[in-house]
């Protein structure tokens, strides 16, 4: 199911669902939701892949309890909340000149924070959040692609493991942060400024810190204990931040070397660095 705030990027996630073959259905009644259940699983039908676009309206305290009438043994159900900052949203109502369906007498603003509020219980039960106040149509295609392009009934849980840097703020849609900026920060090593954690001079003076190793070992092995019990929870999506000042050195380096490590040890983590090009 993907839901969430006006404008905040439904309707274009719903499409780029349809573009990889998902059947996607708008504005359904949460009465029928259990119908398109009947429907998919039913002998001889080709629709394996459902994507309800759930929005505000007079039935929205009807959809959890029609969510939750789909949790049974051979469906996989998922909820992926949009949103963004109140800000954004009026700018995009603005540039759109569309009317908010909250608007009534209410001013813009007023309309969203109420929808804000009238959807948290969903946002509370989703699987991921994203926030798409930064992003423009093609970091929203990017994301959508990163959290579905796999996407299969029998796929476990989905583990990203991103970088980031703290002066461009804290990644929002996100379960771990980890701060690894009490590392020896390449930045003040005037060969290696210029270059990334991708780069074999910046990852060698990053990881062999005798700290270095010593935090990498824990990391994994709390990572080790996590993981599984986040399956075992039936958790769907997992997202692991490090960050550092900048987003360029450390927090690379040691992204990489952790996504190595899962892979190692069974899983098979995305792997995306925010702020490497900023």
């Amino acid at each position: 199911m993907i839901t969430g705030l006006s404008g905040a990027g439904r309707s274009q996630a719903a499409d780029i669902l349809e573009d990889l073959g998902w059947f996607v259905i708008d504005n359904l009644p949460p009465a029928l939701i259990p119908k398109v259940s009947e429907l998919a699983s039913s002998p001889g039908s080709d629709i394996s892949r459902v994507v309800l676009v759930v929005g505000t309206g007079r039935y929205h305290d009807e959809v959890l309890p029609a969510l939750a009438s789909l949790e049974h043994p051979g469906t996989r159900m998922r909820i992926v909340f949009f949103e963004a900052s109140t800000d954004v949203l009026v700018r995009r109502y603005e540039s759109t000149r569309r009317r908010h369906p909250l608007a009534g007498d209410r001013s813009l603003a007023e309309a969203i924070e109420a929808e804000r509020e009238l959807l948290q219980p969903v946002k509370e039960q989703a699987d991921v959040v994203v926030d798409t106040s930064d992003f423009n149509v093609h970091q929203l295609r990017d994301r959508v692609l990163d959290l579905f392009a796999d996407e299969h009934p029998e796929v476990g849980m989905q583990t990203t493991v991103t970088s980031f840097g703290y002066k461009h703020g804290l990644p929002l849609d996100t379960d771990l942060v980890i701060d690894c900026r009490f590392l020896p920060n390449p930045h003040w090593v005037e060969e290696l400024r210029p270059l990334t954690g991708l780069d074999e001079p910046v990852r060698r003076y990053v990881l062999d810190q005798e700290i270095s190793g010593a935090f990498l070992d824990e990391l994994t092995s709390l990572l080790e204990l996590l993981l599984p019990a986040y399956v075992n929870e039936g958790k769907s999506y997992l997202t692991l931040a490090l960050g550092c000042t900048g987003g360029h050195h450390r927090s690379v380096a040691i992204a990489e070397e952790i996504a190595a490590r899962l892979r190692d040890r069974g899983f098979e983590p995305k792997v995306s660095h925010r702020d490497i090009a900023r």
